[in-house]
């Protein structure tokens, strides 16, 4: 009797584990493609709980009708199974759901999402049986009811709070988003087993199926792209998934989240991209001078990085990336090479500033990723660190993406500068989806002045990008509302921005 009963702890257990470390391995499956915004955690949440709380309500009717450990296991093996197929099932919504974004098709968009979630809720829906039926299981007698029902709930809220830090922590940095629900589904099934009573051997299919899946390797999401590149690298970093697609012209592109943002290009022996990255560099050189020293907050695979080392080789560049793995593939592929004046730094982008004691005449912002973006890189108190930060005449670069044809976010940004930067503010737009922005600590500044002068000291092909760049400048829109620590929807400010040019 007293292994039974532990025998049935252990299942609450790992089942308790199993469903909050899912809940973690989730939020990573949709981060690549929906990012890992509020909006994206409070969905994956509300598909947790929601899921558990019909199975609460069913599963105690269930264990009234069949209180046999039997009918419990095999609930747990089913929901283990197809809690094993949801990384391999959930793949079709996902291109789907980029390619929805990329179209502003905000129907397919959140129909994406919801398919992912209703793929999530089922297996939850059968683990949130488990508890009341498990209790049933564990009732003798009456009185007994109110200690059972709290010991096994403590065991299962134990259960999810180890399953929470072993995914967040291990699993998922170490094994990866599919080997952790693998994982999660094989344990389950394990403990499953031993309450059947007949048709044990049958019911071994089930976890040695999914040992079989975890011990697959997970190969190449794509060798070919469907505009004909090569995937020659890929991985699923601690952040995102991560891809370099290489063309039949030897041109390289860092691609994240299944292709749609592209970070880092690279041609053999050329410098200048005819991208955004242009003017990137070029609008760092509208202070009173070339810069000689620049923190790039964002850098990727090192695309302007590598500019700088061609065209200003004695310029100091920080190079601040928080994710490791896309530096080191900017090292490999990307001729992001270690030269005297490129420091590489592995860390969040304001975390880093918010320690440095040097002052930079250039701090450029690329770390905006649609379609949604960290909400600590545009509020009034990082613009107010970023100048903080700056030489007198530097320049803070900032590179806005945003949807075709949306301003809001563009607003929003120049609204909060103005409260650092005053009216030294102006816009550049560089590209249907890119608006550059540029403050200067010199209220008095000409940044297009400035770089038609600094133009005439460059090669031609740099001298070229200057002139264009202070062509496009303007001043920067009117209206908007600055963004705070405390208050800052960027979430909600991307939604409405996609509904509105939708």
């Amino acid at each position: 009797m007293k292994l039974r009963a532990r025998a049935l702890e252990l299942l609450v257990f790992t089942v308790g584990a199993g469903t909050l470390g899912s809940e973690m391995a989730a939020a990573r499956l949709l981060a690549p493609w929906f990012g890992d915004s509020t909006i994206v955690w409070a969905n994956t949440i509300a598909t947790v709980l929601v899921a558990l709380a019909i199975g609460y309500s069913v599963g105690g009717r269930i264990a009234d009708r069949n209180p046999h450990p039997s009918g419990l296991a095999k609930i747990v093996l089913v929901a283990a199974a197809l809690l094993a197929a949801v990384p391999f099932i959930a793949d079709p919504f996902l291109p789907l759901a980029v390619r929805a974004v990329d179209q502003l098709s905000i129907a397919t968009f959140a129909g994406s999402l919801v398919g992912v979630g209703v793929l999530l809720a089922i297996p939850l829906f059968l683990l949130g049986i488990v508890s009341p039926y498990a209790v049933r299981l564990s009732v003798e007698a009456v009185e007994d009811a109110g200690h059972a029902a709290g010991r096994l709930y403590a065991i299962s809220t134990v259960g999810s709070l180890v399953g929470t830090f072993a995914a967040s922590l291990f699993l998922i940095p170490v094994v990866g988003t599919r080997r952790t629900f693998l994982i999660f589904a094989l344990l389950m099934a394990v403990c499953a087993i031993p309450h059947l009573v007949k048709r044990r051997l049958p019911a071994a299919v089930v976890p040695v199926a999914i040992l079989a899946l975890i011990a697959l390797p997970t190969g190449s999401i794509k060798t070919l792209t469907s505009n004909g590149g090569e995937v020659i690298w890929e991985k699923e970093t601690e952040y995102q998934y991560a891809r370099v697609v290489e063309y039949d012209d030897g041109s390289r592109y860092l691609e994240l989240n299944e292709g749609h943002a592209v970070h880092s290009v690279y041609n053999k022996g050329e410098w200048l991209t005819g991208a955004y990255w242009d003017e990137m560099l070029s609008l760092s050189y509208a202070g009173a001078e070339a810069p000689k020293s620049v923190a790039i907050l964002g850098s990727a695979a090192g695309t302007t990085a590598r500019q700088f080392g061609h065209f200003a080789p004695e310029t100091r560049v920080d190079a601040v990336e928080i994710d490791e793995d896309v530096t080191e593939v900017g090292q490999k592929l990307f001729d992001l090479q270690d030269r005297p004046n490129l420091h590489l730094h592995t860390a969040d982008a304001r975390p880093w500033l918010q320690k440095q004691t040097r002052k930079y005449d250039a701090i450029m912002v690329d770390a905006y990723h649609q379609p949604y973006i960290p909400f600590y890189l545009t509020t009034k108190e990082f613009f107010a660190l970023a100048k903080s930060h700056l030489n007198p005449g530097g320049v803070l670069v900032v590179n806005s993406a945003h949807p075709e044809g949306s301003t809001a976010l563009e607003k929003v940004l120049t609204a909060t500068l103005r409260t650092s930067f005053g009216d030294a503010v102006w816009r550049s737009d560089s590209g249907p989806t890119n608006t550059h922005l540029i403050a200067t600590v010199d209220p008095d500044a000409d940044p297009a002045a400035d770089l038609v002068a600094t133009a005439q000291s460059q090669p031609a092909d740099l001298a070229g990008t200057l002139t264009d760049s202070a062509a496009r400048l303007e001043p920067g829109v009117r209206g908007g509302t600055v963004y705070t620590d405390d208050v800052a929807p960027v979430e909600w400010l991307t939604d409405l921005s996609l509904l509105e040019v939708a």
